[in-house]
């Protein structure tokens, strides 16, 4: 796809590519021959800023949607394999990822969950997973976060990107398509991959092949816990009890290494390999067992720098030879977006006005007259008015009659786009700990001491939100 033009040369800003020229249409996305999306090329249009259009997406939704809909609940895999954590939206650090794991085209994958919310760029995530799922599908798989359901995806906006990027029909169908990934997959016979964990209700692996996942997951029983339960989180993995409510959730619970233990041996199974929670350096052993054995359980993070203030780093794992290794992913550049999906115009032209509201009221030495007084106080406009003769008196009433047209413009923009206090609404939009915002890192001495306090912070946010 063509870039936009640019005929007269006068781009202010040279070193930024423009985005291209049109929205991707199903018939440069798809290969003519093999049918096929091309996602190379999907990859870079959308790393450009493209966008596709509606009958583009669909057909990828609806594909992938059927390719998952073939796969149990379980998914069988053999190493070697490329194991990723949670992405939350990071587009640009999924490009990143796939240059560090390996060609796609080459490696085998396995995503954790946890693919949109929180960061900007979440519909070209899934758009890139599906198409690499179509052309890869025995290699190339995903399964379910606790993002990827209807009650999360409206709670921290994903539907309203996607609603902003195309429309209501898209995201139903996207739904759906979450709706039927597999919760689980088994790697060599010896490791359980999970987004979140193990259960008071999971005795054995048929437990889990036993479920219905093609629903939104509810807010508790076995399915709840196998994508929102963590780990204790202790050195020594050390609970009163099995299992305990997870409080700093909201729902599920927190498991130790008696529960893990009694779980992997009942199932002939060596580790668990789960996500879901962010760490300083990407990944977390939960060495119980000692510090010379395999982790009971190994948490993967692939989102770095999450939500653009944790400072942390991302990983992923890979698995050969039932030996791992982890690789690190440092935080990758990626476009700057305006709140609430604001263009450029709308973010804008309320402030200019504002402004020049400002500048009129000092020029006419009104301000003392508040904004309700320059459009609902006539008898201070007639006393004015009074005062003036001629030509004078017809342009001074021609601009106050502006300047009122200019703050009625001023408030349906503030309230149509909820932009009166621009980082306190963007908190609430994105979700960004509150205390961050506006704050350099030069105020915090040490990385991890920023990780902390950020997680601290932003504790409300990984909750599972009331109905």
């Amino acid at each position: 796809m063509e870039p936009l033009k640019d005929p007269l040369k006068d781009r202010v800003v040279t070193q930024v590519h423009p985005p291209p020229h049109r929205p991707l249409s199903i018939d440069y996305l798809v290969k003519p021959f093999c049918h096929l999306p091309c996602w190379r090329f999907l990859k870079d249009h959308l790393a450009q800023e493209g966008t596709l259009t509606k009958s583009s997406a669909i057909y990828l939704i609806s594909q992938a949607k059927f390719l998952f809909q073939a796969e149990k609940n379980i998914l069988e895999i053999k190493d070697p394999v490329v194991v990723v954590g949670d992405l939350h939206g990071q587009f640009y650090d999924l490009l990143r990822i796939l240059e560090v794991g390996g060609d796609p085209e080459k490696t085998k994958y396995l995503f954790l969950g946890d693919y949109v919310d929180r960061g900007h760029f979440s519909l070209e995530i899934i758009m890139l997973l599906y198409a690499l799922k179509i052309n890869y599908p025995n290699t190339f798989y995903l399964i379910r976060g606790n993002h990827e359901t209807r009650q999360m995806t409206t709670h921290f906006k994903f539907r309203q990107e996607v609603l902003h990027k195309h429309d209501l029909e898209t995201y139903e169908l996207i739904m759906e398509s979450f709706d039927a990934l597999p919760i689980a997959c088994i790697v060599n016979g010896k490791f359980l991959s999970v987004h979140g964990g193990i259960s008071s209700s999971l005795f054995h692996l048929s437990d889990i092949m036993n479920l219905n996942r093609f629903i939104e997951p509810p807010n508790n029983g076995l399915f709840c816990d196998l994508l929102w339960s963590d780990p204790v989180d202790n050195p020594s993995g050390v609970l009163s009890e099995c299992f305990m409510p997870n409080i700093t959730r909201s729902c599920s619970v927190v498991y130790g290494f008696r529960a893990v233990n009694i779980f992997l041996k009942e199932n002939s199974l060596v580790s668990i390999i789960r996500a879901h929670e962010a760490q300083m350096e990407g990944f977390k052993m939960h060495k119980w067992n000692g510090p010379n054995k395999f982790p009971t359980v190994l948490t993967i993070f692939s989102a770095p720098d999450y939500c653009g203030t944790y400072n942390n780093k991302g990983a992923i794992l890979r698995l050969e030879d039932s030996t791992l290794s982890i690789h690190q992913i440092c935080k990758s550049p990626e476009p700057y977006c305006l709140p609430h999906q604001l263009d450029v115009f709308a973010w804008s032209v309320p402030f200019v006005i504002e402004k020049c509201v400002s500048m009129f009221n000092h020029i006419f030495s009104l301000s003392n007259a508040n904004k309700d007084q320059f459009t609902e106080d006539n008898e201070l406009i007639e006393e004015m008015l009074k005062e003036m003769q001629g030509q004078r008196k017809v342009e001074l009433a021609g601009k106050i009659k502006t300047l009122s047209r200019m703050i009625t413009m001023i408030e349906s923009l503030n309230e149509k786009n909820n932009i009166n206090d621009y980082p306190k609404s963007y908190n609430k939009d994105y979700n960004i700990p509150d205390a961050i915002v506006g704050k350099g890192l030069f105020e915090l001495e040490t990385k991890m001491e920023t990780f902390e306090k950020v997680k601290a912070q932003d504790m409300v946010n990984e909750k599972c939100p009331t109905a």
